[in-house]
């Protein structure tokens, strides 16, 4: 039955899951006592064909890909936590080395970008939302210039296209400055759509697929739980007060509409991975009946 709902995908796209349901990268309790074996158990199961990394994932390609392989799942991309927006682009594909490594091995091909570097000072995702830094204007075209060299290295030495996420706290949230940043960077740079955090960034993301359709080249399936992400913003919180409350959850459990995601994908030749991808607590949502009900909720979503 899943691999016949998987045939709803066009040709080239790929439904993977995030292990973020099972494990939380930032808030190492959630999750602790959740092995690795039945994160990717559970991904297997519920029909999905890839994971991306994860803390409890091995950073060794000897230990990652029996894991992967005897499970029948493939490895879509892996988070590096970059710091351009206040280092060089040298300093940069030094720090990338071993992570980009691991991807290449693993015959992963997009690289996903996470800036943060100008985040509040001390631990800025337990910051109050309102004391994100915001990069002034005058240095967005040399974070922009830095960020397309950083992409051609990457693809010109590992293969791998860089695919930049926007993200709550971080210095690319609002539409307006993913906008700013993407009319400066060159082609290289990809972008990675996020549903959930241009939700909770106060934007529709069908505003990104019509400004920048052409650069998305992964795509993570996030939703969001308005009265939650609302009173968030409203007790001005912070990001890990907002996960620990629920703001975040799978596909079909929220607010988002991911019809028009899947029209894009149908109709602009999107070839690649889509991400189902929510960080829980999984205590309160129990990983393996959430994914799966987002698993039916995205294939029935492009089969409609």
């Amino acid at each position: 039955m899943t691999r016949e709902k998987l045939a709803a995908l066009p040709d080239g796209v790929r439904l993977a899951v995030s292990p973020l349901s099972w494990a939380n990268d930032v808030l190492e309790d959630l999750g602790a006592d959740i092995t690795v074996e039945t994160c990717l158990d559970d991904a297997a199961h519920a029909g999905y064909q890839g994971v991306e990394l994860g803390r409890k994932l091995p950073r060794s390609r000897e230990a990652l890909a029996p894991l992967l392989e005897s499970r029948g799942l493939a490895l879509a991309s892996g988070w590096h936590s970059g710091e351009l927006a206040e280092r060089g682009v040298e300093a940069e594909m030094a720090a990338v080395a071993a992570h980009a490594e691991l991807l290449r091995a693993m015959g992963s091909t997009v690289l996903v970008y996470g800036e943060v570097a100008m985040m509040a000072p001390g631990a800025p995702l337990d910051a109050p939302m309102s004391a994100r830094c915001v990069m002034p204007k005058k240095d967005i075209a040399a974070y922009a210039a830095r960020l397309t060299e950083f992409s051609a290295r990457l693809a010109g030495e590992y293969g791998l296209t860089l695919a930049y996420h926007h993200h709550l706290m971080m210095v690319a949230e609002t539409f307006d400055e993913v906008s700013a940043l993407f009319d400066k960077a060159g082609s290289a740079a990809g972008l990675l759509l996020d549903t959930g955090h241009a939700a909770a960034g106060g934007f529709d993301y069908t505003r990104l697929i019509e400004r920048f359709g052409d650069r998305i080249v992964h795509i993570h399936l996030k939703d969001v739980r308005g009265p939650i992400i609302a009173e968030v913003r409203a007790g001005d919180l912070s990001f890990n007060a907002g996960v620990r409350r629920g703001m975040f959850t799978v596909p079909g459990d929220g607010i988002v509409d991911f019809a028009p995601l899947a029209a894009f994908v149908r109709q602009s030749g999107y070839q690649g991975w889509l991400v189902v991808e929510a960080e829980q607590d999984p205590a309160l949502a129990p990983p393996l009946p959430a994914v799966t009900a987002a698993f039916h909720h995205i294939l029935d979503t492009f089969a409609a």
